[in-house]
């Protein structure tokens, strides 16, 4: 048996691959966002049904993605990911050539449930091609191409569907998906499962309270953030007196925070994700507490709105990498589970913080955000002492 990490000669070249498949993806998630309205008017459809094509991608994601994972367990993360990349190529052809709403609405599903599989696939073979001292790294890197296309393809994104109409701008990620499979062809090394490690198997681990106590830390600190970041630009309008072309500055900001936090989080991933984990909590409570205390102020709501950014997507890496070494065997199921419970935490924010705004006004979705991020601050500490299972060592991984 051949360790792959000997034998794969260009893992960064591999990275860079697993990158721009991350990025590519969640510019075809966040393109909806920008383009809502253009695609409300042209489908004659309103803009909460239109919102609904978000939803849909999401729990594509949440639902779908632990699903194809489950049970494309056995098969070779390479094969896996050209597979996903195909998926993802042709339910993206039909917005732009010319799907009614409820195509659409399905291909959304199928999208998400693509995504959740490529990210389960693309973390197994990014954390099989480096050494285990880098395995939050490689993770990270797997999780800043998606921050990335809210910072960057979103907006770039937007521009282009403004200027040749939004199924213009889902051709472009199609094309740009294309050639990125053309390459992955080339680069992407064969990552086989091991044989003894079945589906029903993996679940056993992937699915251990242990496991499922971080992929609650997941949701709660993503509850904590969509409550108020769902409802970032009504609160700048409303308690800060920032509306129009300024409102993209904090935005932007935000976005940039996100690539920044999950690029460094991979590093103290490494380094004690368990550590990560309470002081990003902490970092995303004080922020929240301060854009709260501090809303009338917009420079003190810059910085606020960056460090949620920065604090909350630096747990990402930290996540991932405790889940799946909490999970141990199962660890290529449980590859799929943190951006389900991530989601979840986004559905579940976004809903809080509509009940808080209804019962007391926009400002109660930033406080209802801090109050379960420093529950989050609590249970990041709990699940430090949680340790992984007992199992015997597998032999390293063969390329065929």
């Amino acid at each position: 048996m051949t360790d792959i990490r000997r034998t794969s000669p260009r893992p960064t070249l591999v990275l860079a691959v697993l990158f721009a498949g991350a990025f590519v993806m969640g510019c075809a998630e966040m393109l909806v966002v920008g383009l809502i309205d253009l695609i409300a008017v042209d489908l004659s459809v309103s803009v909460p049904a239109a919102g609904a094509l978000v939803t849909a991608n999401a729990l594509g994601l949440a639902i779908g993605g632990p699903l194809l994972t489950f049970l494309t367990t056995r098969f070779d993360r390479r094969r896996v990911l050209l597979a996903t990349m195909v998926v993802f190529v042709l339910a993206n052809l039909l917005p732009a050539f010319g799907s009614d709403y409820s195509i659409f609405l399905a291909a959304r599903v199928v999208i998400g449930a693509a995504q959740g599989l490529f990210i389960a696939a693309a973390m197994v073979m990014a954390t099989t091609i480096v050494p285990p001292e880098r395995a939050g790294r490689a993770m990270a890197v797997v999780i800043t191409g998606f921050a990335s296309a809210s910072a960057l393809g979103l907006p770039l994104g937007t521009l282009l569907g403004q200027a040749v109409g939004w199924r213009g701008s889902f051709t472009a990620v199609v094309a740009v998906a294309l050639a990125l499979l053309v390459i992955a062809v080339r680069v992407l090394p064969s990552v086989p499962t091991p044989r003894e490690s079945g589906a029903v198997g993996q679940a056993r681990f992937a699915f251990a309270p242990r496991v499922i106590a971080v992929l609650g830390l997941a949701a709660l600190i993503f509850v904590a953030i969509q409550s108020a970041v769902t409802y970032l630009v009504p609160f700048l309008a409303g308690v800060t007196d920032v509306s129009g072309s300024a409102v993209g500055a904090y935005l932007l900001a935000y976005g940039v925070a996100t690539t920044v936090g999950s690029f460094v989080g991979g590093r103290f991933a490494d380094a004690s994700a368990t550590r990560a984990l309470v002081v990003g909590a902490t970092g995303v409570t004080v922020s929240l507490v301060v854009l709260f205390s501090f809303g009338g102020s917009p420079l003190v709501v810059a910085i606020a709105v960056f460090g949620i950014g920065l604090f909350g997507m630096a747990t990402g890496p930290s996540l991932q990498h405790r889940v799946v070494s909490l999970a141990g065997p199962g660890a290529p199921l449980a590859a799929s589970l943190p951006a389900s419970a991530v989601n979840a935490g986004i559905a579940g924010g976004a809903f809080a913080g509509g009940v808080a705004i209804d019962l007391s006004g926009i400002p109660a979705a930033v406080l209802t955000g801090a109050v379960v991020a420093a529950i989050s601050i609590a249970v990041a500490w709990a699940t430090g002492f949680l340790k992984p299972a007992a199992v015997a060592a597998p032999e390293p991984v063969a390329i065929q």
